[in-house]
Order: structure tokens, then C-alpha cells, then sequence
């Protein structure tokens, strides 16, 4: 399974371990997912999304239907 928002389409970054002496080795960044079940009442349904945490806030914000009709207008959801 991928480590990708399926709200936000957010994936894991790369960068540096840094060291004292400055030494750098790579190191990836990986995105904080949450795998969470939403009931969407228009549809009487449970979606289980795999989101991160800000595509959460986001969703606790604006509601599960807005957030999903979002991320199906930037391509992130059929």
C-alpha cells in the first residue's frame, strides 16, 4: 500500500539527515496517514479513506462531502 492522502494526493519528501559535522545522508519525510471510516449521509454509505492528518482537519472543517467533491475536481478521486 502507498503512503498517499487520498484527499490531498500528499506523498512522502525527501531530504537530509544533517550531522554536527555536517555529514549528509538522505532521509525520507513521510506523511502522518490515518486510515479512518466517514459516513456520508446523502449517499447512506461508509467510505474508508486513507487521509492525513491536515486533509482530517480539513474534512472536520468543510464536511466530507465538500472535501471529497474537492479532491474529484483536482483528480485525486474518480
Amino acid at each position: 500500500m502507498s503512503r498517499v492522502c487520498e484527499l490531498t494526493g500528499k506523498k512522502a519528501m525527501v531530504g537530509n539527515n544533517v550531522s554536527h559535522a555536517m555529514n549528509r545522508t538522505k532521509r525520507r519525510f513521510n506523511v502522518n496517514l490515518i486510515k479512518k471510516r466517514f459516513f456520508i449521509a446523502e449517499e447512506d454509505k461508509w467510505v474508508t479513506l486513507k487521509v492525513s492528518t491536515s486533509a482530517l482537519k480539513t474534512i472536520n472543517k468543510i464536511g466530507i462531502v465538500a472535501a471529497l467533491k474537492d479532491a474529484r475536481s483536482k483528480g485525486f478521486l474518480k
